[in-house]
């Protein structure tokens, strides 16, 4: 192993250990928390998984909010997300939350905090944590996390992309398989195991467009067009939660000339991320991702009884 790889692992393995020994205590809110998650850094799909089971919730008339750190973010302490804001001063990720799902979405440092911050005006209901197997300073009372194919065999950072070992999927109360992730690849003995499809819906899309992204995982969007028989003109790809500038602009603008391009094409992250650029760039086709979760009714099921019984035990 890398060495650096080595000593980052000792120190997650160590600041576990305090928390799994409950030397360092989590703490709890009045409302249930389900923590989506995952092991490696970024390109699993967890914001359209937060969407999807955000929207499962909705459709049961439950009430919940939506806690996140606002990765990326200007702006400091706990603040509810305004959807016609933008992402220098929520993050980009909680800002596409709002806006699709039109439900309370509180970022903070402290997620306890942002919790305390949500129950305070919207009463004790289900919390929604985004980003948060990692977050252990809160109780939750669901853990989900997701894996890719790539989560395998990958190495510990700073050499590969996992934040954590594959043994910390122990902590998981579900684990969901993305990008077509095999279970037998995984130590899942004892766990629940979803399986979800991850799509694209393109509509509208301009003849021969300049592709351009800053997210994770840029190849997964080129190969899901082209599946879709929508062939580049030309691609640029930015650093994930990239912050597009004016100089940014002129250079795809030189790009779709130079390429004979039709237009662009986006994902709905990055055109949070444009702000006021987003008109320069006509014609453009942002393009929602879409999940679906097999067997979904029975799943929520599963994971309320589990909710309920844990809150009625503690």
């Amino acid at each position: 192993m890398n060495l650096l790889s080595s000593i980052y692992g000792s120190i997650v393995a160590g600041r576990n250990a305090l928390y799994d020994r409950r030397i360092m205590r989590a703490r709890r809110l009045q409302g249930p928390v389900v923590s989506i998650g995952n092991l490696s850094m970024g390109g699993s799909g967890k914001t359209p998984f937060v969407i999807l089971l955000a929207e499962l919730l909705k459709s049961r008339g439950i009430s919940f909010d939506v806690l996140s750190r606002g990765y990326g973010r200007e702006s400091r302490g706990t603040l509810q997300v305004d959807p016609g804001g933008l992402a220098p001063q929520f993050g980009d990720e909680p800002l596409l939350i709002a806006r699709r799902l039109k439900v309370p979405v509180i970022v903070g440092e402290d997620r306890f905090d942002a919790g305390q911050f949500a129950e305070s005006k919207f009463g004790s209901q289900l919390h929604l944590l985004d980003d948060g197997f990692q977050h252990r300073q809160l109780h939750r009372d669901f853990d989900i996390v997701l894996v890719t194919p790539q989560d395998a065999c990958d190495r510990l950072l700073p050499a590969g992309r996992l934040r954590e070992p594959l043994e910390s999927l122990r902590r998981a109360d579900a684990v969901v398989l993305t990008s077509g992730a095999s279970p037998e690849s995984f130590a899942l003995d004892g766990k629940l195991v979803w399986r979800v499809r991850r799509g694209i819906a393109p509509q509208n899309v301009p003849t021969r467009p300049v592709v351009f992204c800053g997210i994770a995982r840029p190849q997964n969007l080129i190969l899901q067009l082209r599946s879709a028989n929508i062939e580049p003109a030309a691609e640029a790809f930015y650093r994930d939660h990239h912050a597009y500038t004016e100089s940014d602009i002129r250079d795809l603008l030189a790009l779709r000339n130079q390429s004979e391009a039709g237009g662009f094409v986006t994902t709905e992250k990055d055109a949070v991320n444009l702000g006021f650029h987003l008109s320069a760039l006509r014609p453009l086709c942002v393009v929602p991702v879409r999940m679906q979760l097999d067997d979904a009714a029975n799943v929520l099921d599963t994971m309320l009884h589990a909710i309920e019984e844990r809150r009625r035990a503690s």
